[in-house]
């Protein structure tokens, strides 16, 4: 995981007030991005004459390092190649299609593997090897040509803001400041590798002057095909199951017909977990009782089940940061207090304004709470020996709109209120602060997770038919509108929220990890015939996500297999905590 800045401009045709707001904006823009990685950064500085005198084009590549590949601790960013040659920003993890050893770090054997190469293609062939989140920018010396992408699945956040003539200017930058009328940042599509070709920008009089004929989409499409094709997402199967296939009535047997399913499912969703989870290194003064992992737990199917088979991978005598989040909802205690709208009119109106707001109970008992709590009974049952360090993560209604200002921030260019409920969910939760109890019953004591990785269950929904919508898309239009939906899923995942999310997580020098999004996963499981997965003709608990509630009972988590799905921002109380506007209003 790392920051990524990198911008491009004349060098010397600014005024002084642009030249000053250049250079404001690029401190503040660096400083963003440090915090995603606390363990190093550095600077290059490339200045390219185009040989008439005229001007200087001159580049700049800012990255932030934090180690969580490879047992090298001096590692530093940007990767260069002698004195002035190829530079390479990466922020991503390899885990599949190109063999890492332990103690190596994939964003030097990246760049080692690189060199040699000599085009595009060359290089587009190489990134599209690999399986993992990333965002990377690569400058080529030789061509003098600067590449940059994000994974296809956007797992990683890329931002770029194109020149203008109020804001003459080229930018990539991992995390922006917020709103800021010196750039128009936005995140850059998945489906190109883009290419900036340098050296016709230097021709031009103003860097903005013909600046998209300059920038080139690349297709994925690798040179020669592969066994498993790791530049997009899998297509899904469009078979129709027979009229008389056999209705889901239980989770407590598996039906011969999906034994074999349910048994792949383990083992895929297994090997992926195993994958993110293994070889995290520690940072070198932390002691080895320090937790490694964290994972983002509301006691739903998805999060249990993934830390469940993360216990498998990790050290027994290692604990396992299990992190629960619950917000101070003043819309939710004054119903807790009044009853529903029309109700206890009389004590509504009774109370006056100025009663203290201590005889006002903060609660934070949430729906996430409850569920968190009764799965970490089962795992504890189901896990004997590990030690679970379930955090309370309690935010009080003042300091989350003291923080509202940051998150909304650090979740630019997303402005809806339902990203900013989402994303205040995951801001606090994975920032790691809270209280545990060494024992059930026991006191609460203060904690803060030291974990620096943090796996998150997303996915399971567009992949396995989690979302209501499926259910409607059934009834009226049978199997063949399921399928319709699931196609549109996997292709909107890319252009969901994984960028945003990457930003807020990433603020706190932490790294999400999906084992859902795992392209292998997505490939078994969108290649899969759609009656294997779900049934949308069995109740809610049963027919969705039916071959994940199987494999969950199957690995001996009864109480999370029939669990109802229930949104973030709903499970832990932070949507409407002022006003009901409604998801997609855009924040003010």
């Amino acid at each position: 995981m790392c920051g990524i800045f990198v911008t491009a401009h004349f060098q010397g045709t600014h005024t002084d007030e642009l030249a000053n707001r250049f250079q404001s904006l690029s401190t503040a823009l660096r400083d963003a991005n440090a915090l995603r990685g606390p363990d190093a950064q550095r600077n290059h500085l490339l200045s390219l004459d185009n040989g008439n005198g005229s001007h200087t084009l001159e580049l700049n590549f800012f990255a932030s390092e934090l180690r969580l590949r490879g047992t090298d601790y001096s590692v530093d960013q940007p990767h260069i190649r002698g004195q002035d040659g190829d530079v390479f920003c990466w922020n991503g993890e390899v885990f599949e299609g190109l063999k890492i050893d332990a103690e190596e770090n994939d964003g030097v054997r990246l760049f080692e593997l690189s060199s040699g190469l000599q085009t595009v293609e060359e290089l587009r062939d190489l990134f599209g090897s690999i399986e993992g989140p990333y965002a990377f920018v690569f400058y080529i010396k030789s061509t003098n040509q600067l590449l940059f992408a994000r994974d296809p699945l956007g797992r990683r956040s890329l931002l770029i803001h194109k020149p203008s003539t109020l804001n003459p200017y080229f930018m990539l930058a991992s995390v922006a400041c917020g709103a800021n009328d010196g750039y128009t940042f936005q995140d850059i599509s998945t489906e190109h590798i883009y290419c900036l070709d340098l050296n016709g920008v230097e021709k031009e009089a103003n860097i903005e002057d013909n600046f998209d004929s300059h920038l080139s989409h690349i297709s994925r499409s690798p040179s020669s095909p592969s066994s498993i094709d790791f530049t997009r997402p899998a297509a899904v199967n469009v078979s129709v199951p027979p009229e008389d296939w056999p209705h889901t009535t239980t989770l407590d047997v598996v039906p011969d017909h999906l034994v074999n399913a349910v048994d792949a499912l383990i083992s895929h969703l297994d090997k992926s977990v195993m994958l993110r989870v293994q070889n995290i290194p520690r940072p070198p003064s932390a002691p080895c009782t320090q937790a490694r992992l964290a994972v983002l737990f509301s006691g739903g199917i998805d999060s249990t089940v993934i830390t469940y088979l993360a216990h498998r991978h990790i050290p027994l005598d290692e604990p396992i940061d299990l992190l629960n989040v619950a917000f101070e909802n003043p819309r939710k205690v004054q119903v807790a207090l009044e009853g529903n709208s029309g109700k206890n009119k009389k004590k509504k109106k009774a109370r006056t304004d100025s009663e203290p707001k201590s005889s006002v109970p903060t609660s934070y008992l949430v729906p996430d709470r409850k569920t968190g709590l009764e799965q970490l009974e089962e795992l504890r049952a189901l896990c004997p020996g590990r030690t679970w360090n379930f955090v309370e993560v309690n935010v009080p209604f003042e300091e989350s709109s003291a923080l509202k200002g940051t998150v909304e921030s650090l979740m630019f260019p997303n402005r809806t209120v339902m990203d900013l409920s989402l994303a205040l969910a995951l801001y606090f939760a994975s920032r790691g602060v809270g209280q545990i109890r060494e024992e059930p019953g026991r006191e609460t004591i203060p904690y803060t997770s030291p974990a620096r990785v943090l796996l998150n269950g997303l996915g399971s929904d567009e992949l396995l038919g989690g979302y209501g919508r499926h259910r409607s898309a059934y009834k009226s239009g049978g199997w063949q509108a399921v399928i319709e939906e699931l196609q549109l899923e996997i292709d909107r995942i890319p252009l969901r929220n994984l960028g945003r999310d990457d930003r807020i997580i990433s603020s706190h020098g932490k790294e999400t990890r999906h084992p859902f999004l795992s392209l292998r996963l997505l490939k078994f499981l969108a290649e899969l015939p759609i009656e294997k997965k779900m049934d949308p003709r069995a109740d809610v608990g049963l027919g969705d996500k039916m071959l994940l509630r199987l494999a969950a009972r199957k690995l001996g988590l009864v109480g999370a297999s029939s669990r109802k799905k229930r949104a973030m921002q709903f499970g832990s109380h932070s949507a409407r905590m002022e006003d009901d506007s409604k998801g997609d209003a855009m924040i003010e």
